[in-house]
């Protein structure tokens, strides 16, 4: 390999911080907490212990499981076994998860014992699937015992492997680290290849237009599974912050955990902030350190602003979708607009904004991929080109060369351009169904 060139990978991150700040949390779950010396050798323990399993390069393994310690693990283990993460929706029927484990060749499952009950009916029609490992997380409550024939638990799992670190077997930036599947009410999920190389520096840009730093605190609200969490689940222990591991958001817990933990981000769609905007006494109550929120999907509206405002709470509006690994665009706050009265700001804040540091280009195109005039009205459908766009669809080149036309990624998201540059979505090209804050497509 040549000196003065080596592939990117958000792999070649967390070693750093285990040795520069090894004895800092790492995970926070409940009464645990893991410095960065131990995450890493948890880390390079589940790496070495897929290998001892037979996963090598470009093997498949999934996963499972709400926002626990196990998930967070596997974004670093599996692709430092060689493996290719698939992060499955927990909110899935089983006949979903049977076609995605199936479609995706996985051959090692990781899943969380509260789930055992969307697996038991399938593993039959996954033959592939040559090993289960069940995280057997106290919290997920009682269970009837069954466990999958020859599986083992996750902890024992990790016996099989060594703490010593692993070298990264990325040979080339273009190999494919994760694929997320998309979400159908009647066609099939397609699965969303992304690179080293793109989930690195989609990586970056979290870290800076998020202002993360070592000190910062990430409440775990958004699914890990959603865009393998935004690229926070790599972008947060390159910068050496700390994860607050929440297996479902209770909007009680939500609040103890960002005031006693002293949590300083978090992400999801506005449905979260409204949990928090509803407690009893919300009108009152004001986190003793400034939170950001990064919320995406609807606006938020300006009431919601405004109580966010009086608990300390800075909202920031993203824009992206599964084959841009998440966010693609934020709306970057001017500081005039610090000086609007409510209902002005949240109207300039709820637009999608400008693209995010290192991902290329995004753009408002008419039908003859022409720039729409930047004056608010003419109407155009999003597309992008860059650094953060997909690799394509998994065994799908018909969509993907659907997606991909005249040299640009199409989002099927119809938008206009305002004089200021920034983009506000008004239409969607296809039929989206918002639930329980996702976007499913129809």
């Amino acid at each position: 390999m040549p000196v003065n060139r080596v592939p990117l990978t958000p792999l070649s991150l967390l070693q750093r911080t285990a040795e520069v700040f090894p004895t800092r949390t790492a995970v926070v779950y409940g009464e645990r907490r893991t410095s960065y010396a131990d995450y890493y050798g948890r880390v390079n323990r589940l790496a070495s212990a897929l290998r001892a399993a037979g996963v090598g390069t470009d093997d498949k393994v999934a996963i499972l499981a709400p926002n626990v310690p196990m998930v967070l693990e596997a974004h670093y283990g599996i692709p430092l076994a060689g493996g290719v993460i698939v992060a499955i929706n927990t909110r899935l029927s089983s006949g979903e998860v049977a076609y995605i484990l199936e479609h995706s060749e996985s051959r090692v499952l990781l899943v969380d014992r509260g789930l055992l009950h969307v697996v038991r009916p399938i593993l039959a029609q996954v033959p592939g699937l040559e090993r289960v490992v069940v995280g057997e997380d106290p919290a997920a409550g009682d269970d009837d015992g069954w466990r999958p024939p020859g599986s083992v638990s996750y902890e024992a799992f990790l016996e099989n492997g060594s703490p010593a670190p692993l070298p990264v077997p990325v040979q080339d930036e273009w190999e494919t680290i994760a694929i997320d599947y998309t979400s159908g009410t009647t066609g099939r999920p397609k699965g969303v290849m992304y690179s080293h190389r793109g989930a690195y520096l989609n990586t970056i840009s979290v870290i800076m237009q998020s202002e993360l730093t070592r000190h910062s605190v990430y409440l775990w609200t958004l699914p890990m599974f959603h865009c393998n969490g935004w690229c926070f689940t790599w972008g947060l222990p390159a910068i050496g912050a700390t994860s607050v591991c929440l297996r479902a958001v209770e909007p009680a817990l939500m609040r103890r955990l960002i005031q006693e933990e002293g949590v300083t981000h978090f992400c999801g769609a506005p449905i979260v902030l409204q949990t928090l905007a509803s407690l009893p006494d919300a009108e009152r109550f004001r986190f003793k350190v400034p939170v950001r929120a990064s919320t995406g999907g609807a606006p938020p509206s300006p009431t919601l602003l405004q109580t966010m405002t009086r608990m300390n709470v800075q909202v920031t509006h993203l824009y992206g979708l599964t084959e841009t690994i998440g966010p693609n665009t934020l709306c970057e706050v001017q500081d005039a607009w610090l000086e609007l009265d409510a209902a002005a700001y949240a109207k300039q804040i709820s637009r999608q904004g400008v693209v995010y540091l290192m991902d290329g280009e995004t753009r408002v195109l008419d039908e003859q991929h022409r720039p729409v005039p930047a004056d608010g009205v003419a109407m155009g459908e999003i597309c992008m080109r860059g650094n953060t766009v997909m690799q394509g669809y998994y065994k799908d080149p018909a969509a993907t060369a659907q997606a991909f036309r005249n040299d640009w990624f199409h989002s099927g998201d119809l938008a206009v351009l305002h004089p200021d540059g920034y983009i506000e979505v008004r239409d969607r090209a296809k039929d989206i169904i918002m639930s329980g804050g996702e976007n499913i497509s129809t």
